[in-house]
């Protein structure tokens, strides 16, 4: 079972889906969600109202999921290399517990994390 849900940033959405995990269900019940977010590379992260620990910790991650950073509570949208990144694998700062999917093209995150600003995240 999986949650639709929309990433709205600089007024264009982008659809994606949270996983069954128990911190995705964690974040499906503190949805909608809305913050300022910062970047790392091609990464966009978030602080969020959810603490959870490490579920499954993954080390490398691939562009488009979703995940989970317990040591800042962020929510993390991967969509490319970070500084950490070895090439073109994409590594988190430290694991991460896989929370989702963006659903299409993640690269648009790039043009839309240039813009700065704020990012919400609701259920469809």
């Amino acid at each position: 079972m999986s949650f639709p849900i929309a990433i709205v940033i600089g007024g264009e959405t982008i659809e994606a889906e949270l996983n069954n995990s128990e911190t995705a269900l964690r974040i499906v019940d503190a949805l909608p969600l809305e913050a300022l977010f910062s970047t790392w590379g091609d990464e966009i992260y978030f602080t969020i109202p959810v603490s959870a620990g490490l579920q499954d910790g993954k080390e490398t991650v691939e562009a488009g999921d979703l995940g989970y950073w317990p040591p800042g509570d962020a929510f993390c949208i991967f969509y490319g290399p970070t500084p950490g990144s070895d090439g073109n694998e994409i590594q988190p700062a430290s694991p991460v517990t896989i929370i989702g999917r963006v659903i299409g093209d993640p690269k648009r995150f790039k043009m839309l994390s240039a813009r700065g600003g704020t990012v919400r995240v609701e259920r469809v």
